[in-house]
């Protein structure tokens, strides 16, 4: 069986062992591909295996041998699974591996932004603190999480996650959900997305990218919400408008936006929230700690191994 990674670099950039897949068959492992190459190198392929390189109805049809497609995330919006379920490919992902790292970003770019840790520690090593007339001094907003509304939007394994460490904050936790209040934790209330919007003082995604949630965040849903309202992203870069997310940054709609997922990835130099100080991006990084990359190897060459035993998991075209 020949297996292709189409781009293992930053899954894997040498820290963490492929030996688990070399035991399922031939393995090759590319760097990085690009689109115009996918064919040329996979086209031998029974399994080919990706993060973010796509899989298109044009490269699925020149790929005569391929029986099974992994995706290296959760997410398969790269992947076109309709026609690989109609030429009886099987596409499978890898659910909750990242969920503990990407809530802790979560809460990460929540503490960044009500404490302002980066901006104090980059003016101090500037010598602001060893110049000041006083033991201590601020000149920003200072915010406490007790006692603030957390609104959730998806409660999902990482919402979930998210929420339980809000109320170990002290905080209020509401969620825009399919999910019925019954089937929600205790002290976590169902809200539709307009009451979720009026109660919140922090908003944070992580729903799916679908039609119905592209740019759900966008110039009408942010003036629902209450004026200087902190917007975090570690969901999908296109769940917001960017060009309305920064008009609010600077009218003080908004007081503040953490986000690791861009629209564009990589981002344009002159992407307006690029512009704005209240305005912290991380480089798509919640899911990359060492720990998660290590359960998403383990489960990548697990769902391998179910597939070639005849049992597949965590397919997503059945």
């Amino acid at each position: 069986m020949n297996i292709v990674v189409l781009d293992g670099h930053c899954v894997n950039p040498g820290d963490l062992s492929w030996d688990a897949l070399r035991q399922l068959g031939n393995l090759t492992v590319y760097d990085r591909t690009c689109i115009d190459d996918v064919v040329s190198r996979a086209g031998d392929a029974d399994v080919v295996l990706t993060n973010k390189v796509p899989l298109r109805a044009a490269q699925i049809q020149a790929l005569p041998k391929l029986k099974y497609i992994g995706a290296m995330s959760t997410g398969v919006n790269i992947i076109d699974v309709d026609e690989a379920g109609r030429r009886g490919i099987i596409v499978t992902n890898i659910p909750a591996y990242s969920t503990e790292s990407v809530a802790q970003m979560t809460f990460a770019h929540i503490l960044n932004i009500t404490n302002r840790i980066g901006i104090y520690a980059d003016m101090n090593r500037k010598g602001r603190w060893s110049g000041c007339e006083d033991f201590c001094y601020w000149n920003t907003s200072l915010a406490e999480l007790s006692g603030k509304t957390l609104g959730i939007v998806g409660l999902g394994n990482i919402g979930m996650k998210v929420a339980t460490i809000a109320l170990a904050f002290g905080m209020d936790v509401v969620a825009y959900t399919s999910k019925g209040a019954d089937a929600l934790p205790c002290h976590v209330r169902k809200a539709t997305l307009d009451g979720l919007l009026d109660a919140s003082d922090i908003i944070t995604l992580h729903c799916p990218l679908t039609d119905a949630t592209r740019g759900m965040i966008n110039k009408d849903t942010i003036s629902r919400m209450k004026h200087g309202a902190i917007l975090i992203n570690t969901g999908r870069g296109p769940l917001v408008n960017e060009a309305d997310v920064a008009v609010a940054l600077r009218s003080g709609q908004l007081g503040g936006y953490g986000a690791d997922v861009m629209c564009k990835e990589p981002p344009a130099a002159d992407n307006p929230l690029f512009a704005e100080s209240n305005v912290f991006i991380t480089p798509h990084i919640a899911w990359a700690t060492p720990e998660a990359r290590a359960r998403l190897m383990d489960t990548l060459a697990s769902n391998l191994r179910s597939f070639i035993e005849g049992t597949p998991v965590n397919v997503i075209n059945r």
